[in-house]
């Protein structure tokens, strides 16, 4: 991710930031064989074979059977250094969290959602959270955990391992996340916005050439997340997809969580919808009341959905514009809702250049709920290799470059 540099072209060495590259692709199931690393680092072969018999001998990757190729021989299929190392994580909303086990490769085990009570503040409401992480991590032998990941709802200071300048998250400002995982745990801790964590988790599910794209993710607020040739762009300050403060004529003079009127999220997020449909007279009192009424089709319901969708493809059709990625990815719970999809998508295609909507994915989150908790988990899983890749250092012996 954007932490792990890329390697250079036609570099003749195994430099560590290409074994980072290695075993970011390897832990994240996007590369499988030598063959497939070599095609998506656009390295030689040489230099990528004696990269991972290197990290072989080190034990952090290692190869288990085969299988068929397009030409020639059977591919040796690689894996992190056991099948059997794992992560834990976490997607943190404000009163419940997704819970799970990532494996190396792609894999999701005894996933969940659990109380959580963000407004409880990060000491109190961390350590209930731990318990039920380290009983995940006792169930498949706590030997074998390699690392923890939070998904967390709010700016992430990812040098510092901090949450900063969180709206909704009150007591959580500057307070070191990242340190109090790894001294509960043992292990590297990941730390990253749950929007971008649900951009990584949703670009390791598709095809390789989508190597650009925008993941919205759509709840009580608004996020994005901004895959960049590949790679996680997080911004100078850490602030990149923050779309939810943009300012937008229809919000006139409401006032926003932020401090500030006007903003996106007092019109087309779930808090929004709350309240709209509230003033309107229906019995809602939550996000989840919003879909229950628009799922069954309830007319008032439904034009507020509908709008949402349109103020929120308003705004995001200005990034598409300047932007032009791949794909367009909507996640959240509101992503669930027909009209808003609809509506974001029919705003797109409207104010977007034609050269940039001609191949462009509009979709749902493949992932669905389990996007962030799937990119939290891949994110500590990179950090345990990254971490194992400092403690025991690579030769840098020069084979044939490409």
């Amino acid at each position: 991710m954007s932490d792990i540099s890329a390697p250079q072209r036609g570099g003749a060495r195994s430099t560590p930031s290409l074994a980072a590259r290695v075993l970011e692709l390897i832990a994240s199931g996007q590369a499988m064989s030598r063959t497939e690393l070599a095609e998506r680092l656009d390295a030689a072969p040489s230099t990528i074979s004696l990269t991972v018999s290197q990290l072989v001998e080190r034990g952090l990757v290692a190869e288990h059977g085969t299988r068929a190729s397009t030409g020639g021989r059977p591919r040796k299929v690689l894996r992190l250094g056991g099948t059997d190392e794992f992560a834990v994580a976490a997607d943190l909303g404000g009163r419940h969290a997704r819970v799970g086990v990532v494996l190396p490769g792609g894999g999701l085990a005894d996933v969940s959602t659990v109380p959580f009570a963000i407004a409880d503040g990060p000491e109190a409401s961390l350590s209930r959270l731990a318990e039920t992480l380290e009983h995940l991590a006792e169930q498949r032998g706590r030997a074998r955990l390699r690392g923890v990941g939070l998904a967390l709802p709010g700016p992430v200071d990812v040098g510092s391992g901090a949450v900063t300048l969180p709206s909704r998250m009150p007591g959580w400002n500057k307070f070191p996340v990242g340190a109090w995982l790894r001294e509960r745990f043992g292990v590297p801790a990941a730390l990253e916005n749950d929007a971008n964590c649900m951009a990584l988790g949703e670009h390791t599910t598709h095809p390789g050439e989508r190597r650009q794209s925008i993941t919205v993710k759509i709840g009580s607020a608004i996020g994005a997340g901004v895959i960049a040739d590949g790679k996680l762009y997080r911004g100078a300050t850490g602030a990149a997809g923050d779309i939810t403060h943009v300012r937008i004529d229809a919000a006139g003079h409401i006032p926003c969580s932020c401090g500030n009127t006007g903003c996106l999220e007092t019109v087309a997020s779930g808090a929004a919808l709350v309240r709209v449909l509230r003033e309107g007279g229906a019995d809602v009192h939550s996000v989840e009341d919003v879909v229950r009424l628009a799922s069954d089709a309830d007319p008032q319901a439904t034009r507020a959905v509908r709008r949402a969708g349109g103020y929120l493809g308003q705004v995001l059709a200005a990034n598409v514009n300047f932007f032009n990625p791949d794909a367009v990815y909507l996640g959240g719970i509101l992503s669930t809702l027909e009209p808003l999809v609809a509506a974001v998508r029919s705003r797109l295609y409207e104010d977007c250049h034609p050269l940039v909507t001609e191949h462009l994915t509009i979709e749902r989150a493949s992932l669905g709920p389990d996007a962030g908790l799937f990119g939290a988990g891949q994110l500590a899983l990179q950090h345990a290799v990254t971490h194992a890749l400092r403690n025991a250092p690579l030769n840098t012996a020069a084979p044939t470059a490409r």
